[in-house]
C-alpha cells in the first residue's frame, strides 16, 4: 500500500503549510482517510480524518486551524495547516481511518522562530 505523504517544512509561528498525501487507488476510494502526527517523545496521534462521503473530525487543538480534504480522483487527501503553532511540531503521516495499514514515509513539521 503506498501511503506517501509530502509538504512539510520549516515555518514560523502563526504560518501556513499544505500537506499532500498519495495512496494506493483500490485502497483510497473505500477508505476513510486521516492525517496523524508524532512529536518528539510522544506517541502519535490522529489530527484529522474524512470519509469517503466527506464527513470530518479533528483533534480538539487543531479545530478551526486545520482543514482536510480528498480528492477522490487524484487518490490524494490533504491537510490545510493555517496559524501554525509550536506544538504542532512533528512527523505527520497519513493513513486509514480508523484501522491503519503499516505507516508510509512522514513528512516533517517544524514550526518555530
Amino acid at each position: 500500500v503506498q501511503l506517501q505523504a509530502s509538504g512539510g517544512g520549516l515555518v514560523q509561528p502563526g504560518g501556513s503549510l499544505r500537506l499532500s498525501c498519495v495512496t494506493s487507488g483500490n485502497i483510497f476510494s473505500i477508505s476513510a482517510m486521516g492525517w496523524y502526527r508524532q512529536a518528539p517523545g510522544k506517541q502519535r496521534e490522529l489530527v484529522a480524518y474524512i470519509t469517503t462521503g466527506g464527513s470530518f473530525n479533528y483533534l480538539d487543538s487543531v479545530k478551526g486551524r486545520f482543514t482536510i480534504s480528498r480528492d477522490n480522483a487524484k487518490n490524494r487527501v490533504y491537510l490545510q495547516m493555517n496559524s501554525l503553532k509550536p506544538e504542532d511540531t512533528a512527523v505527520y503521516y497519513c493513513n486509514r481511518y480508523p484501522t491503519y495499514f503499516s505507516w508510509g514515509q512522514g513528512t516533517l513539521v517544524t514550526v518555530s522562530s
